[in-house]
């Protein structure tokens, strides 16, 4: 049967507008950098950038060494050891995804301050009466950045590793053993090179995260690119500044996409299906709670610890009467509608672009760009996004505002720039996440729709939708819950007077008041456990799927 083209021209018009749309902040950004004061440039290149730079490549190096380190190591304990609490830790290894990094420097910012609990029952022990007798490094600093980023990022190495190692062949390894390697020379001679590429991606999307990151480096005292764009911008009220700073900033960002894609390039795989997948291997004795311990350490550090604290924070300020201030409530609010804003926006953005770009049985889809250039957002640093989006955004609302009569600004005061901006940024999730459940619908069903005369509009809506619920509801609840956490973005786009969860715990934070704060981050963490226990759930059936 031959295969129907996808869809009509108003299809393709939309997905076009919203492709172009999502890289527009990305042109502008270059139009407000190139119009800047030249002396700006000199400035900053004298004074901002070196220290700013040379910080930023500091931190994105010890974040990915730490990255690679846990999560490649814990991926491998994981998929080849039998130990007690393995099935456990299995998915517990993913629960960090769910704490915003901004939020673990938060918690630890407490928990290790050298009046803290930590250093204090340190000092118990060692029998030290004062912080001037003993007391830990300093967490403000560029190790303890690394630290709290890493143990916080590392899940995303880890799942891709994982996926990679439980789904490798068993001969391989035993080829490897036959020929005199240890099982250390077999991982790294035959199991590390065949998951590298998978692993390159991990470390890809942790370091763009570690490059997104404002909270977390400017409480930890690291003046990064993306702290120094938003203090060049709101401190220092100097925007041509600030666009000139995040073009460095996405000439980062480019070259770690490019690196990430050369480190590949020669890779080739055959498949590995009717082999015999990855066995573990049972430890027993010390050496199996070793395993145990090393497996645990990761979540302990990126994920109870500060869930405890911020739990143990919360009851605190209830047990003592306070309870729940209106601010905190209108801030909650304020979270729940933007990010519903941001989804329902995202999701119906996605859906037409993944609608638009699919491959209806023609070995080459003309429209993929469309697709590709609408989940560039997700690679630019929301810091980077607001500056590129705010001045053809404020050119759109100078013009409404004059058209209407109005002397406020429309778009900005109704939180309509924040919701694109946000939606630039999480496009990918469901432009991706309803792809795959496209591709796994059969082209016969849509063939046998339009042949009995059915438009492209109709199949979608009668025989598409029904079938894709499942892919829509996870990409738009990935979005929902990113859209809680998100920060840059909020902190420099959101209208006067609005605050949400995330900006409210930075201004806590920033004050040092943690009381107000740690109820906050706690439910901005309770939100986030949902989509990590849908990842680690949808994870394994996948995996089971291919080993199957």
């Amino acid at each position: 049967m031959k295969a129907v083209r996808s869809v009509g021209p108003l299809w393709r018009a939309f997905a076009i507008v919203i492709a172009l749309g999502a890289v527009a902040p990305i042109l502008s950004l270059f139009w407000i950098a190139a119009g800047a004061d030249s002396s700006h440039w000199a400035f900053l290149s004298a004074y901002v950038l070196p220290p700013a730079a040379l910080n930023t490549l500091t931190l994105l190096a010890g974040v990915g060494a730490v990255v690679l380190l846990v999560g490649t190591g814990t991926a491998w304990l994981v998929s080849t050891c039998d130990f007690p609490g393995r099935r456990v830790l299995d998915w517990a290894l993913l629960l960090p995804l769910a704490m915003p990094t901004y939020i673990v420097a938060f918690a630890y910012l407490d928990l290790l301050h050298p009046i803290g609990p930590v250093q204090g029952a340190i000092r118990w022990v060692l029998g030290y009466e004062s912080p001037r007798e003993f007391r830990l490094p300093d967490l403000r600093s560029m190790g303890g950045a690394v630290f709290v980023l890493g143990f916080v990022l590392y899940p995303y190495v880890y799942l891709t590793a994982r996926a990679m190692f439980m789904t490798q062949p068993q001969h391989l390894l035993e080829a490897a053993r036959a020929l005199g390697e240890t099982r250390l020379g077999a991982f790294r001679r035959v199991a590390l090179p065949l998951a590298r590429p998978a692993i390159a991606v991990g470390l890809c999307l942790a370091l763009l995260e570690t490059l997104n990151d404002i909270g977390a480096s400017e409480f930890l005292g690291v003046h990064t690119l993306t702290v120094a764009i938003y203090t060049t911008w709101i401190t220092r009220s100097d925007l041509g500044g600030a666009a000139q700073i995040a073009c460095v900033a996405l000439v980062m960002v480019v070259a770690l996409v490019l690196l990430e894609q050369h480190g590949r390039r020669h890779q080739r795989f055959g498949s590995a299906q009717r082999m015999r997948a990855l066995r573990p291997r049972r430890l027993a004795g010390s050496a199996a709670w070793a395993a145990t311990g090393a497996a645990a350490l990761p979540v302990l550090i990126g994920f109870v610890a500060p869930a405890l604290y911020l739990a143990w924070e919360t009851v605190k300020r209830l047990r003592l009467g306070s309870g729940v201030s209106e601010h905190l409530l209108a801030s909650l609010f304020n979270t729940v509608a933007l990010a519903t804003g941001v989804t329902l926006f995202t999701v119906g953005a996605g859906l037409i672009v993944a609608w638009a770009a699919r491959n209806q049985g023609t070995r080459r889809n003309p429209d993929q760009w469309q697709a590709r250039l609408a989940s560039l957002g997700y690679a630019v640093p929301g810091t980077v996004l607001a500056i590129g989006l705010l001045t053809p955004a404020l050119a759109l609302d100078n013009a409404l505002a004059e058209l209407l009569g109005l002397k406020s600004l429309p778009l900005m005061a109704a939180g309509i720039v924040l919701v694109v901006a946000c939606g630039i940024r999480f496009l990918v999730m469901p432009v991706g996440s309803i792809q795959a459940g496209l591709a796994r619908i059969p082209p016969a069903i849509e063939q046998s729709a339009r042949v009995l005369g059915e438009s492209a509009s109709g199949t979608l809506r009668r025989v598409h939708l029904p079938l894709l619920k499942p892919a829509i509801v996870t990409g738009a609840l990935l979005v929902f819950v990113d859209a809680m956490k998100e920060l840059p973005a909020t902190l420099l786009l959101r209208p006067a007077n609005f605050d949400t969860l995330s900006t409210l715990l930075y201004g806590e934070a920033a004050r040092g008041t943690y009381e107000e704060g740690a109820i906050a981050a706690l439910a901005i963490v309770v939100a986030g456990f949902v989509p990590v226990a849908l990842l680690a759930r949808t994870s394994r059936a996948e995996t089971k799927k291919e080993l199957a």
